[in-house]
């Protein structure tokens, strides 16, 4: 049986260091999951990610069992926002940060299947906030995006560019939320080798 790997099959899972390119995101679906503050200190942000990997491969393994299709499990990505957005560009005050961690899911995954896994996840020791999960489609359309190599506490030099410079010399206004996707782990590599894709949708 061959293992699908949708990170090598979607061009827009890589990006290019140094370099902020235009890019269209069709409509996908995501497991889900919301929370709020400092990712580095909030249980709520601890606690989403125990409550999606459960259900993320209980998926796969009923993928490959039940359809005859294994497939890699994608990597961790949030969608980050505040009321004051300059918290992300200057201050960087995480506190007041809101979040929804997501993982890819596969076109074929169906909401039957996601009950079910959330089913079986339920039935032996189920994480805190697993009621919270959810299947949803996301169509971001046109995003900004680049690939930020370092700690999460450099991204603010490139997210004003992307915000401030790119988006304004191009005719685009913001929309949406700011999305990163997590390429490290960033629970076992160190912060200066993190890889993470900076995205953010944008309206011509």
């Amino acid at each position: 049986m061959q293992k699908v790997d949708l990170k090598k099959e979607i061009s827009d899972y890589s990006a290019a260091h140094h370099e902020l390119a235009i890019v269209d995101i069709p409509p996908r679906q995501y497991l889900m999951i919301d929370g709020h503050g400092d990712p580095n200190t909030s249980p709520e942000f601890a606690e989403a990610i125990r409550a999606l990997y459960p259900v993320a491969y209980k998926l796969k393994f009923a993928s490959k069992l039940n359809l005859g299709k294994d497939y890699v499990v994608m990597p961790l990505e949030g969608l980050w926002w505040a009321d004051d957005m300059s918290s992300f560009t200057t201050a960087r005050d995480k506190s007041q940060w809101d979040f929804t961690l997501m993982i890819l899911q596969p076109e074929w995954i169906t909401e039957a299947m996601f009950q079910e896994a959330l089913q079986k996840v339920s039935e032996k020791d189920p994480p805190a906030n697993l009621d919270k999960v959810r299947l949803e489609t996301l169509h971001e359309g046109a995003c900004i995006q680049t690939l930020h190599v370092g700690s999460f506490d450099t991204e603010a030099k490139v997210l004003a560019q992307m915000h401030h410079e790119f988006a304004p010399e191009h005719n685009l206004t913001l929309t949406g939320r700011h999305h990163e996707i997590y390429l490290s782990d960033f629970r076992k590599v160190a912060p200066e080798k993190l890889r993470t894709i900076l995205r953010q949708p944008v309206v011509r």
